[in-house]
């Protein structure tokens, strides 16, 4: 065992000692399963910290800018600004097609199977 893998045990034993871990969310239950069997195993860490500190992929970033842009087209009254948005949807729009191409997600039997069930879950 390294040394910093020693020094990380005494601090973990330390503080459960002075019952730092009693109130936590999952005290007595076991920890969410974080599945990454489908990312190749030398980028599982990389994507772990940045789901961790809240990155998402484009696309999903892209999809709910999209479903934002289309809600405020359709809540405008002026003509004016419902121009401006439509124009922004339709460039996020087509960013996010030719995204989705670039990585073949649009055409893959999975994507293909739960678009339906990925654009309700989105809007």
């Amino acid at each position: 065992m390294s040394m910093f893998s020693r020094l990380a045990e005494q601090k973990i034993e330390e503080a459960v000692r002075n019952g730092e871990f009693d109130n936590s969310a999952y005290a007595g239950k076991p920890l969410p399963v974080d599945d990454l069997s489908h990312i190749p195993e030398d980028l599982r860490m990389s994507y772990r910290m940045l789901k961790n500190a809240g990155f998402v992929p484009e696309e999903v970033s892209l999809r709910k800018e999209c479903v934002r842009l289309f809600d405020l087209m359709n809540a405008c009254s002026s003509e004016g600004e419902k121009e401006q948005h439509k124009k922004l949807f339709n460039e996020k729009s087509l960013r996010l097609q030719m995204l989705m191409e670039k990585r073949g997600l649009g055409t893959s039997g999975a994507f293909l199977e739960y678009e339906s069930q990925i654009k309700d879950r989105l809007t």
